[in-house]
């Protein structure tokens, strides 16, 4: 071992002082600079946790932090893999160069003698200690003791099929006792992501005490950061925004100084929808913001922000229409049903239910058991000439009719576009209501409900994903395409006793 290694390992054995001294990155004009770590850097180290989630604002440095601990740790303990995810090959690439290769570079010549590259390629740099970081787009075939996964809330968002491939793949990689990163901006209400958050913070707020399967969460907002200030001269700090600040103070339980006002109000004219997301206040507030790739982002985010999806009550004095997405057969099929009301100008969603695999009369009991008079049944198109099964003779609508008699059934136009019905949904979604409880799967179905994301060309397609969030969004679309102010106001009588299917039937 070198005689100036040997000299400095007292100072060189604490891992904070090397993470304070060691280290060189580039600047954003690609100056070489010595690592410090900022305040919400030093604040998370102080809180680490065997599996870390980060939800953060922007501009806040951990992935560069997060990086520099793994090689930290790949360089100063043996026999340790580090595994970087990025949520695309080029961001890979990147990560690798700059915050992996360039920092290990820069370090003290006696620290590269003693732990050499054995192998240097594009995406990982392998150590003569045994050590080695690799950055990628998964880990499923390495066994690591340190994994960072960056933005996942855009590879949730994105591909939720990679998202799913990291958690049953990659953070089974790393053993109980290991440690794990995940960090992003808020993407959506949706996704891998959103649920690790979710129940992570639940956590967190009950007191619960962790084991090293839990993960601990961290976040950090725009309001935390120094660097968010802005001389108040000249900004106007209107009604609304001096309402969302009081509001604000009081739910963080501390006073915002005026600069740091002037600066999220100038920065909120810039980024307009993304704001939350991108600088998000509260966890809650980053959730709500509107999203690129949602289709009902921006009507979702409106509907939260004004209220309007709380606790709906049931108008008796009038009728309840249903809008449908049919996928019966004998053996499978996934069908969802709307229950709305339309009270005043005001449509209000009183209830959703979603099932698989069972038959008409199944749904026709359901219905039956909520107790509502029924107005209008709107059908998609195609139930007034689909079958179930090769050997029925009846369309859907007609074995409806006999299982709902009296009740009144419409089919819904065909359309050529399937965006033009999303279109005319948006339209109508200002006036909806939604109720909490019983529309929560389909209100989750909606904040996940998203275009077809192209990898090759970076974007977003216009053809919506068919996925598990496509019957309650396509029954949604029903109501947009098909539905026509009542003709009369005295309701249908109640159905109160439930037929089940006769053998004959098919179902």
């Amino acid at each position: 071992m070198p005689a100036s290694l040997q000299l400095n390992l007292r100072e060189w054995g604490d891992r904070r002082w090397r993470l304070h001294n060691l280290y060189y990155i580039t600047d954003r004009f690609g100056k070489r600079i010595k690592f410090v770590p900022n305040e919400a850097q030093i604040q998370l180290l102080d809180e680490l946790w065997y599996l870390n989630i980060i939800l953060k604002s922007r501009q806040r440095g951990f992935s560069t932090f997060i990086d520099i601990l793994g090689l930290d740790l790949a360089v100063w303990a043996p026999n340790q893999t580090v595994g970087v995810i990025a949520h695309g090959l080029r961001e890979a690439a990147v990560i690798f160069k700059t915050k992996v290769k360039y920092p290990y570079d820069n370090l003290p010549d006696g620290i590269k003698a003693a732990v050499s590259p054995v192998s240097d390629s594009v995406q990982e740099l392998s150590l003569s200690n045994g050590s080695s970081v690799y950055v990628g787009t998964s880990m499923r075939s390495a066994t690591v003791q340190f994994l960072h996964v960056s933005e996942f809330g855009k590879i949730s968002r994105k591909t939720p099929e990679k998202a799913k491939e990291i958690v049953s793949g990659s953070f089974n990689a790393v053993h109980p006792g290991q440690m794990i990163f995940v960090e992003s901006t808020a993407e959506g209400r949706g996704g891998a992501f959103y649920d690790m958050c979710d129940v992570a913070q639940k956590t967190k707020t009950a007191g619960k005490k962790l084991t090293p399967l839990d993960f601990r969460f961290h976040f950090f907002p725009w309001w935390s950061d120094p660097n968010n200030v802005l001389d108040p001269d000249g900004v106007v700090i209107g009604d609304d925004w001096a309402r969302y600040f009081a509001e604000l103070e009081r739910q963080i339980r501390l006073k915002l100084r005026p600069e740091q006002k002037a600066w999220y109000v100038k920065k909120a004219e810039q980024q307009q929808d993304h704001m939350k997301s991108e600088y998000p206040s509260t966890p809650k507030e980053a959730f709500e913001a509107a999203v690129d790739g949602i289709i009902y982002s921006k009507e979702m985010a409106r509907a939260r922000a004004d209220g309007r999806i709380t606790k709906v009550p049931y108008a008796r004095a009038l009728a309840v229409n249903t809008f449908w997405d049919l996928g019966l057969s004998k053996t499978s099929g996934t069908t969802a049903i709307w229950c709305h009301q339309y009270v005043g100008l005001q449509h209000r969603f009183l209830k959703a239910y979603e099932n698989y695999g069972q038959s008409l009369d199944h749904y026709v009991k359901w219905l039956t058991d909520t107790g509502y008079a029924f107005g209008t049944h709107y059908l998609p198109h195609d139930a007034g000439v689909r079958r179930l099964g090769k050997t029925e003779t009846k369309s859907w609508i007609e074995l409806l009719r006999e299982l709902m008699p009296g009740h009144n059934f419409e089919l819904v136009k065909v359309i050529d576009e399937v965006n033009t019905g999303i279109e005319q949904t948006k339209l109508k979604f200002d006036e909806c209501v939604f109720d909490e409880a019983g529309c929560e799967a389909a209100l989750k179905a909606l904040d996940n409900y998203q275009y077809v994301y192209d990898e090759a060309l970076g974007v977003f397609s216009k053809t919506p994903r068919h996925d598990w969030t496509s019957n309650y969004a396509d029954a949604l679309r029903q109501f947009g395409q098909g539905w026509r102010p009542p003709e009369r106001e005295r309701p249908l009588p109640r159905m109160t006793t439930y037929r089940p299917a006769d053998p004959g039937l098919g179902m």
